[in-house]
């Protein structure tokens, strides 16, 4: 895993899963054996404080579904979002958002002021030291400032309203994101300069069709452009990923012109429209994250099989490839598409 973000050579495509995430770690490790799956663990560097904010939470049901309320209480007055439980793997969705009217942003940005970056590696440390020699530590950054609002502020729809019918508003709000983010990078750096962080990672949650050319242009390609640069000023050797788990096809030659060195998550057909061909030849220095495609898992044994085959013969001897379960698998799939997984891996490498 290290060799393959390092773009050192090495035997073999690294198959790995976000730590805990469809099934527990030791479970797989005992289907699979514990060398053939890694490990991927969020962490961070970083903490945020807000010393005259604060979020109180409590449980609701809302037609029948369980979730919870989120309420941000600020100087400002408060805003609410309800989120509902997806009981399979405990994940939730937002059925309400926290800013619903522009007269809202007052408030998110009193919440906006009040941050405070400190740098903070005790979860990092954790991190490493319940890894071992298992799997990597995935370092977060925040989502970049559009991302960020339409994935956990405010909807899509609104958003974009909000975007055209109040640019001066939007603005304001967005150089206030872009503030904390900075001092985010800026303790990052800090960090790296501490001690041995493998990449960086930016939880963005691309896809062309919500964020399109325009905006990724003017608000995503900036912050990994910056960070980017930042980060070989540090004269470590820390690459910049970032999640993207969407369809791409509209954005490939801005992301090209990017700082960014890998991609997490990168989601190929047939669930979306890059294959792993595609993105090697369309970015020759990337290195390639792929979500094995969620929807393959619901098929035969043999035909899972055939298709890592394929991926496979797309980039495995690139050395610029490294097989994912970074999205949710259908449950229960696991037990019979991991091992079809692993047996191409080992049949791909083996054969003349």
């Amino acid at each position: 895993m290290l060799a393959f973000v390092q773009g050192r050579e090495h035997d073999l495509v690294p198959f790995v899963q976000y730590a805990d995430g469809v099934a527990p770690n030791q479970e797989v490790w005992d289907l699979l054996g514990r060398n053939n799956m890694g490990i991927l663990k969020w962490t961070g560097v970083h903490r945020i404080e807000t010393p005259n904010c604060r979020f109180d939470m409590e449980d609701i049901l809302r037609d029948g579904k369980k979730g919870f309320r989120r309420t941000l209480v600020t100087p400002e007055g408060q805003l609410s979002e309800e989120r509902l439980i997806e009981p399979t793997y405990g994940t939730s969705s937002a059925a309400t958002h926290f800013v619903k009217r522009p007269e809202d942003y007052k408030i998110l940005m009193a919440y906006l002021r009040d941050v405070a970056v400190r740098k903070d590696l005790t979860e990092f440390h954790k991190a490493v030291a319940e890894l071992g020699d298992d799997g990597l530590p995935h370092v977060a950054v925040l989502r970049t400032p559009y991302q960020q609002l339409w994935v956990e502020w405010v909807g899509i729809q609104d958003l974009s309203a909000h975007l055209v019918e109040h640019p001066d508003l939007m603005a304001e709000v967005i150089k206030l994101m872009r503030d904390i983010e900075h001092r985010v990078f800026e303790v990052v750096c800090q960090a790296a300069r501490e001690t041995s962080i493998p990449y960086i990672e930016v939880p963005d949650n691309i896809t062309a069709p919500i964020v399109g050319v325009n905006y990724f242009t003017k608000y995503c390609a900036p912050s990994y452009n910056l960070l980017g640069e930042m980060l070989d000023d540090t004269g470590q050797d820390i690459p910049l990923f970032v999640h993207m788990d969407g369809d791409l096809k509209a954005l490939w030659d801005v992301i090209a012109e990017t700082h960014v060195r890998g991609l997490d998550s990168m989601s190929p057909s047939p669930d979306n429209d890059t294959s792993v061909a595609d993105a090697l030849n369309i970015w020759p220095e990337m290195r390639l994250g792929i979500n094995f495609p969620s929807s393959v898992h619901l098929l035969p044994a043999n035909e899972v099989y055939e298709h890592a085959i394929e991926i496979l013969k797309q980039g495995g001897r690139s050395g610029r490839l490294q097989i994912q379960i970074s999205e949710n698998v259908p449950p229960g799939m696991w037990r019979t598409s991991f091992p079809q997984i692993v047996n191409a891996i080992q049949d791909f490498f083996i054969a003349v």
